[in-house]
């Protein structure tokens, strides 16, 4: 059995040596989180039929919350050097990501498209095979990533090709025993569903995770024949210490093995739902770490609870706005994540 913190290597079948001459910002330390995974553009078709481009992909959209809440995250993927990439990377930087960890690539931008129904409630259609997000290797992901990092944060749809999952399975699996790690497993089953390989590695990954962010959807991916919260509880004996059940406009649930609890979300005008989800998990990565809080007071049931409470708000105020647009600080009343 490998245990966090061990050093060990990683075998990846097929998967041919190559050699990286990536300058990496490894010697950064301190509290600094680090997010791995994709960014892409996504095309909305709107309700009059107009397509509108707007910046995002799950591990984005967490890296700008984390950057707008004053925590200067890590952002570690590959972005194009088309147009669409150079504005993402400005996205991150407006944002106060740090972009250090970044490789670019002359492979197009990763897209979506995306439909809004009557309720606001985001559909995903993805384009990734041959594309910037895939691309990245694990000898770049590891010269990328800060060393003694407080917290790493994983977007599960990364693990949908190579050689980018087994990038992401490395640091991962490759965490201190003081890095906490937090996986969403951001189950999209347009994306996902023709990737035999795919929940096997999210499984991977979620058995080295400390907390599991995902939705109802997330888990009826996992497990379709399973009610959510029965596969949220089996989870929890995979080794994750923490389940955040995220239910859109009904609120959370947040479980340990002996403890269960709501979290409500605040009442807010839903403009529309893209990037709520990558709001709350980053949101309650990036609490945990501004209140001092380590991966071993994970057991403390009390503080996990407060912190899903304020990523709740942070991910109400991102459905105010149109696209993935998480609040800035002083909006959510965040004045103390700048401590």
């Amino acid at each position: 059995m490998v245990r966090r913190g061990e050093e060990h290597s990683i075998n990846v079948p097929g998967a041919a040596p190559s050699p990286c001459s990536f300058a990496g910002v490894n010697s950064q330390g301190g509290r600094r989180i680090a997010v791995v995974g994709e960014a892409i553009v996504d095309f909305v078709l709107e309700p009059g039929g107009d397509t509108t481009p707007r910046l995002g992909g799950g591990s984005f959209n967490a890296a700008r919350t984390l950057g707008r809440l004053g925590l200067a995250p890590a952002f570690i993927g590959r972005l194009s050097s088309d147009r669409y990439g150079r504005a993402l990377r400005h996205g991150l930087e407006e944002s106060g990501v740090n972009v250090d960890g970044v490789v670019t690539t002359d492979d197009p931008t990763t897209f979506a498209q995306v439909e809004i129904d009557g309720y606001g409630t985001a559909s995903y259609r993805f384009y990734i095979d041959g594309t910037s997000m895939a691309g990245l290797r694990p000898c770049e992901a590891r010269a990328a990533m800060p060393a003694r990092a407080a917290a790493l944060h994983v977007g599960g749809l990364g693990v949908a090709a190579e050689p980018q999952a087994s990038a992401i399975s490395t640091l991962v699996r490759d965490a201190g025993a003081e890095t906490l790690v937090l996986v969403d497993p951001n189950c999209h089953a347009h994306a996902t569903r023709a990737r035999p390989s795919f929940r096997e590695r999210l499984r991977d990954l979620i058995r080295f995770a400390d907390v599991v962010k995902a939705s109802e959807a997330d888990l009826a991916c996992l497990e379709p024949d399973q009610p959510p919260h029965h596969t949220a509880r089996a989870l929890l004996d995979d080794g994750p210490a923490v389940v955040l059940l995220t239910n859109g406009r009904a609120g959370a649930i947040v479980l340990t093995a002996r403890d269960e609890a709501f979290v409500e979300g605040p009442c807010v005008e839903v403009i529309d739902t893209i990037g709520a989800g990558d709001a709350f998990g980053a949101a309650w990565l990036g609490g945990w770490v501004a209140d001092g809080l380590r991966r071993g007071d994970i057991g403390d049931f009390d503080a996990v609870l407060r912190v899903a409470a304020f990523a709740a708000l942070v991910a109400a105020r991102t459905c105010e706005r149109a696209g993935a647009e998480p609040p800035r600080a002083a909006k959510v009343h965040a004045e103390w994540c700048f401590a």
